[in-house]
């Protein structure tokens, strides 16, 4: 059966060049050019989804927004704008739009979400048949039936089933293995606002479902270039893990990361403005925001990464070792002057319960003495007393510690973000001293050099 979207646009060359471009893809297009008329096409002929344009004269797109989930809950609305904000895309977002584009319009971008919009709807009737069946209590050879065949409409149509066989170690190298895991992304987009730490820049995010084999990208919210989370476009490491390719930035990057990695999020498309917002300090809001999205499990199968043999850095009295294992852990162990002192912790990154009960809400920290010269370079500008531990040479100057050793698992913290830009899990054991982001990224620029070894 077609499915049927609802264009709604106030410019008609636009309204005309993506009806084409749906019906060339087999998609029924209805057509409005103002939030009034939508509204009254909208009751009429029921779409499968609708696709809004924000700026409209008269009625603006997020007043229509709330107009149809108001007639209809579970419409699936993608909201589409020129001139976006990370403001926009909040309120589009928060008032239940299932996805967020931008203009100029990608081809691919726009019927993959439009795909998953109407596999999102699927779901939602898939629910509620569900529970019909429930309550009419049927036979349960039948219910396993239902639940199965609802289970495989689910399955997003621009994605395909995977049709080889999963190998076994022994059919594989030992430094690549295709483990058991697949791939995940956002089930919804979310947005986040805050500011950023160094910049001081009022920012935020946009996150947004990618399909298999894409990645992790951070892109800005006003510019269609990108910047893959990669190894290859790290631009620098003082004070933060920050990426750069063209004109693309993404800055501080490492809690955002570390949520990544312990949430097991593969595809995900990161939209901001230069820098992701530092929230309390810790990535404990970035948890709850994946939560809130949903994580969805992809078709795709995931490779990890398995260290075979002890690799090292030295920085004079700075060192990291990572060495074989089954699981991905971290013993790391600090030193600095009073109050701090002498902290360690071994952590074995389990699931995304244990990172977000022992290490997601860990606060970033730096020293009185420090401030001026962050100044100097322009940065700390975001830092306030609530989202940043003060340290000066006697006390804890702004708040009081979440745990007596936070220092050491915000630590913790930022390896395991850093160690999520190899674009893949690893098993092995990593054993730090002292270090930070630049002998973080060193020991994996070896481990990728050790990679490439074995691929010759």
């Amino acid at each position: 059966m077609e499915k049927k979207v609802l264009v709604v646009d106030d410019e008609e060359r636009v309204v005309q060049s993506i009806a084409g471009v749906l019906e060339d893809e087999g998609f029924l297009v209805a057509k409005a050019r103002s939030g009034e008329e939508a509204i009254g096409i909208f009751q009429q002929e029921k779409p499968d989804v609708t696709l809004l344009d924000i700026w409209m004269p008269g009625m603006d797109g997020i007043e229509v927004l709330k107009r149809l989930k108001w007639i209809a809950p579970d419409c699936q609305v993608i909201m589409v704008s020129g001139h976006a904000t990370i403001s926009t895309a909040m309120a589009a977002v928060k008032s239940g739009a299932f996805d967020f584009i931008e203009k100029p319009l990608s081809l691919d971008v726009l019927v993959t979400t439009i795909r998953r919009a109407i596999d999102r709807q699927k779901e939602l009737l898939a629910v509620e048949r569900s529970e019909e069946i429930v309550i009419e209590e049927p036979p349960p050879q039948k219910k396993i039936v239902f639940q199965r065949e609802m289970a495989g409409e689910s399955i997003p149509t621009f994605l395909s089933p995977p049709q080889e066989k999963v190998p076994s170690p022994r059919e594989i190298s030992k430094r690549k293995l295709t483990s058991l895991s697949l791939q995940r992304t956002l089930k919804r987009s979310m947005v986040l606002y805050g500011t950023g730490l160094h910049s001081g820049m009022k920012t935020g995010l946009l996150l947004q479902p990618l399909p298999p084999h894409s990645g992790i990208l951070f892109g800005n919210i006003s510019s269609d270039e990108v910047v893959p989370a990669n190894l290859k476009y790290v631009h620098t490491t003082e004070f933060a893990t920050s990426l750069k390719r063209g004109r693309a930035i993404a800055k501080t990057i490492e809690h955002l990361m570390a949520v990544f990695h312990a949430y097991r999020i593969t595809n995900v498309m990161v939209k901001m403005i230069e820098e992701i917002p530092i929230m309390d300090g810790s990535a404990l809001e970035f948890c709850k925001i994946i939560e809130e999205a949903g994580v969805e499990e992809q078709e795709e199968r995931v490779d990890e990464l398995v260290i075979d043999r002890r690799l090292e850095v030295v920085h004079r009295n700075k060192s990291i070792v990572i060495e074989p294992s089954e699981v991905f852990s971290v013993y790391y162990y600090l030193d600095y002057p009073f109050p701090i002192g002498k902290q360690s912790l071994d952590f074995t990154l389990e699931n995304e319960e244990v990172f977000k009960d022992q290490i997601a809400s860990a606060r970033t920290f730096g020293f009185l003495k420090d401030i001026k010269m962050l100044e100097r370079m322009g940065m700390g500008g975001g830092g306030r007393l609530h989202n940043f531990i003060l340290v000066d040479d006697e006390k804890i100057v702004n708040t009081e510690l979440r745990y007596p050793d936070e220092f050491v698992r915000h630590k913790i913290l930022d390896l395991i973000g850093d160690f999520y830009l190899l674009n893949c899990p690893i098993r092995g054991r990593v054993t730090a001293h002292l270090t930070g982001h630049t002998e973080n990224i060193a020991l994996m620029k070896k481990i990728q050099e050790e990679m490439r070894e074995k691929e010759r």
